[in-house]
């Protein structure tokens, strides 16, 4: 095993005062000797140090320790300068721990490039290297390719635009449209004509913006330094002062050895180290204490959306079905054929149907058309699921679907069986539960400026800033827009970028501290960014801000209450009461007690909790509830046309799912969840609001059961106007409850 050199420095110090200790009653001489090759030991490499910086126009902590060590070993105070060799070389250890770092590396972003395109030459198809294509040249991009250069599409396309706007939803392109290098063919092989070389295409521009941003990243000051930067001046001026009004060459000497800055050099690194640990048990990976020191410092945030503030995939939040169509048969039907499509959207339909812990029925000669959508046989009847067929026939409710769509900013997939629709899936790039309360709390840490930055629309981007609660928001954004944003809000405050795709990669190494979410994001975002979030939950976000505000705030507690003590100790040194031995004895027990301070950086921010179960268990519950939800809109849209059979069924289906699904989960709340929670909170105060919507959605459900006992045959038409009033009463506050033990519950669970 390679030992770091601060490692090797370190032991040989510490070696060479103690033989020296284990010489002295034996050889002063000897002993002498030892103390003072240990106090060259460690002044070489630090003046080296010192140097470097001297070059870089920085100087901090280290040049005193130089004056320390020299002066020492000028007037023979050899014990005195093997100690404080000792400190020095513990100090630069753990500074060398907190701020080494993993530089940003962008090698993901440039394996990603394309090497090879296929070209059309004399009627035949080609592998060439990109740089080869030219401007004309006639390409063939393969399903599942990555397109090479920029050019015009001929024929009609699909393509994953993620990698260049962070959306994950399939983007539709039709002949003559202009096609960008860096997007994913997602269907069927296509031809395009080249318009650029591979240089200067959009993705070669995406890496340049990321090299560049990570090339100009100013080097960050360490907060030992700034406190050095008066703390050597006032130590010299002391040392100075006593020099010549005394005479005594030795007072200098003291009061340098005193002025050791080891508060500095270990007490800083201490308390960043310890948060550097606290963040990665809490799921958050620090490259270095250089940005945790920042991060402990930043006062605005940058933060993509896609996948960042939302959940990175569509997934299906509602299920309109026809008259006489349930939510489980539409579920099964469109799974059954989707099972078998890698589009992205039949994901979203598979983990509805698995959340509504539908099983599948067996789906044959399933087929898929490119951005029109698969078809299957199920049940002995064809299922279509995407698109509308042309010259389908499409009955009342499906222009009430389409508009429910637009007002809802959702995708729709249509289920269709033997050519007629029975169901639209909306679907939509959910917000993550736990973002409002994420952006709370990094308010309460002392954020005071959050930018939402996305290249999705503004209406989309709108929607999704006002939820959860931003002050500014940029659409539609490039990655170099995004670079330029971060840039303008760096020139008033430390900044921080979070997100988690290729196009990120550029603002996360423009940044000050640039965060990237590893559990679903790129490869390229997380080489780019200072910080990784492990999992899939933003909340570590704030998690790691908290600790790294608390970590600063200890590192400068620390440093100020170490230099306060140093001045004190500097003072009694300039006045003849400690001698440099003395004092270097002294400046280890400041050392002692500093450093005993910094640890506290190391105590747990946020205990788990043993109410993790029951969220867990009550979350998961919420998703399978889906279909008894949908059941009581879907019945009280049922009762539009008014009293009939099949508006009857719908309500008392809805009326069944109610009692034997809905019940239970809210008095299993009311009983098991909520007694648990008081405990976590310190209150039952904290589940009051809640446990009233269990009581009025008990109410809601028991006034739908005495209407129904009242017409035990048929709905009669004088019940119509109160049921329905009673149905979307139901939903509302079913949504509106759900949502909210969402948020302020389950985003409580520790993992």
């Amino acid at each position: 095993m390679r030992w770091p050199r601060e490692s090797l420095l370190l032991v040989a110090v510490t070696l060479l005062l103690a033989a020296g200790g284990a010489a002295w009653p034996f050889a002063a001489f000897a002993a002498h000797v030892l103390w003072a090759v240990a106090d060259v030991t460690a002044l070489v490499p630090t003046l080296v140090w010192v140097v470097a910086d001297l070059r870089r126009h920085r100087w901090g902590a280290d040049l005193l320790a130089v004056l320390a060590l020299a002066s020492t070993l000028a007037v023979g105070e050899f014990l005195a300068g093997a100690i404080i060799a000792v400190m020095v070389a513990t100090g630069r250890l753990l500074e060398a721990a907190a701020q080494r770092r993993a530089g940003r590396d962008l090698s993901a972003l440039l394996e990603r490039a394309p090497s090879k395109a296929h070209v059309y030459s004399d009627g035949r198809i080609e592998a060439v290297e990109v740089g080869q294509v030219g401007a004309g040249d006639r390409i063939v991009v393969l399903p599942g390719e990555i397109v090479p250069v920029d050019g015009l599409l001929i024929g009609e396309g699909q393509f994953d635009e993620s990698a260049l706007t962070g959306e994950s939803a399939a983007v539709e392109r039709h002949a003559g449209e202009r096609v960008r290098s860096g997007v994913v063919n997602m269907g069927a092989a296509l031809d395009v004509e080249a318009t650029a070389t591979a240089e200067a295409s959009t993705y070669a521009g995406v890496v340049r913006l990321a090299e560049q941003a990570a090339a100009g990243s100013a080097p960050v000051a360490r907060l030992a330094d700034r406190i050095a930067a008066w703390f050597l001046p006032a130590a010299l001026l002391i040392a100075g002062v006593a020099w010549a009004l005394t005479g005594d060459p030795d007072r200098a000497v003291a009061v340098l050895v005193t002025a050791t800055p080891c508060p500095l050099l270990l007490a800083v690194p201490v308390a960043v180290t310890g948060g550097m640990s606290r963040t990665s048990r809490s799921g958050v990976v620090v490259k270095g204490g250089a940005a945790l020191e920042l991060l402990g410092r930043a006062r605005t945030l940058a933060m993509d959306k896609t996948g960042t503030v939302t959940e990175g995939r569509p997934e299906v939040f509602d299920v309109l079905c026809a008259p006489g169509t349930t939510v489980e048969d539409a579920l099964a039907a469109a799974a059954a054929v989707e099972q078998y499509s890698p589009h992205v959207l039949a994901g979203a339909v598979l983990r509805a149907a698995r959340r509504a812990r539908i099983t599948l029925p067996g789906a044959g000669s399933v087929g898929e058309e490119p951005g029109r959508g698969a078809t299957g046989v199920v049940d002995g009847r064809e299922v279509r699921v995407g698109r509308l067929s042309a010259g389908a026939v499409v009955p009342d409710w499906v222009a009430g679907a389409t508009r429910r769509g637009r007002l809802d900013l959702a995708s729709i997939v249509w289920v269709q069986r033997e050519g007629r629709p029975i169901a639209a899936l909306l679907v939509r790039d959910r917000i993550r539960a736990d973002a409002s309360r994420t952006m709370r709390r990094l308010r309460a840490s002392g954020l005071r400026k959050v930018v939402l930055l996305t290249g999705d629309r503004v209406d989309n981007a709108t929607e999704v800033a006002d939820l959860i609660g931003v002050d500014e928001v940029q659409a539609e954004a490039t990655p170099a827009d995004k670079i330029e944003r971060v840039r303008a809000e760096q020139r008033s405050d430390v900044t921080v970028m979070v997100g988690d795709g290729v196009n990120d990669a550029p603002a996360l190494a423009a940044a000050d501290v640039g965060i990237a979410l590893g559990s679903r994001g790129s490869t390229a975002a997380a080489q780019a960014g200072d910080a990784v979030i492990l999992d899939d939950r933003i909340d570590r976000l704030a998690d790691a801000v908290e600790i790294a505000r608390r970590a600063h705030r200890i590192a400068v507690q620390s440093a100020g209450i170490g230099t306060v003590l140093s001045l004190c100790a500097m003072t009694a040194a300039a006045l003849g009461w400690l001698v440099p031995v003395i004092g270097a004895v002294v400046q280890e027990a400041i050392d002692v007690a500093v450093i005993l301070n910094a640890l506290r950086a190391l105590r747990r921010h946020r205990p788990s909790s043993s109410v993790d179960p029951l969220l867990r268990r009550f979350s998961r519950e919420h998703e399978e509830l889906m279909p008894a939800r949908a059941a009581v809109r879907q019945a009280a849209d049922a009762l539009t046309g008014g009293a009939s059979l099949a508006a009857d069924a719908a309500v008392r289906r809805a009326y069944r799912l109610l009692t034997e699904r809905v019940l239970p989960h809210e008095l299993a709340e009311e009983t098991e969840l909520y007694p648990a929670l008081g405990v976590v909170l310190g209150s039952a105060e904290g589940t009051v609001t809640m446990s009233r919507e269990h009581a009025e959605i008990q109410r809601l459900i028991r006034r739908l059961g005495r209407h129904l006992s009242e017409s035990p045959d048929t709905i009669q038409p004088d019940q119509v106007d109160d049921l329905r009033a009673t149905l979307y009463g139901l939903d509302a506050i079913l949504t509106l409850h759900f949502a909210q033990e969402e948020e302020a519950y389950f985003t409580l669970a520790t993992g």
